[in-house]
């Protein structure tokens, strides 16, 4: 369906074998988002990588987008899949 181009301009996810529409980001939740993944960033360094709004691939066939991830440093490995529940701290 991605490479498709249906889901072109829907902001959805893939919960349960499911694609769900994703709500709206309002501001409040934009700026709180944004400024939790700065400083954790910031806080944590070197040590791990602050993903914001991207899939993560889960055991139970979904890949949500959560707001903030933090995952283990993989480089280029995220070019070929989102990072696993092994990969997720």
């Amino acid at each position: 369906m991605i490479e498709a181009g249906i889901l072109d301009d829907r902001r959805v996810e893939l919960l349960k074998g499911e694609i769900v529409e994703m709500a709206p980001e309002e501001e409040t939740h934009a700026y709180s988002s944004d400024e939790a993944g700065e400083y954790l960033s910031r806080l944590l360094g070197d040590r791990a990588k602050i993903r914001q709004a991207k899939p993560v691939t889960l055991s139970n066939n979904s890949e949500p987008e959560p707001d903030i991830a933090i995952v283990q440093r993989l480089g280029r490995e995220y070019r070929s899949h989102h990072p696993y529940p092994e990969n997720i701290f």
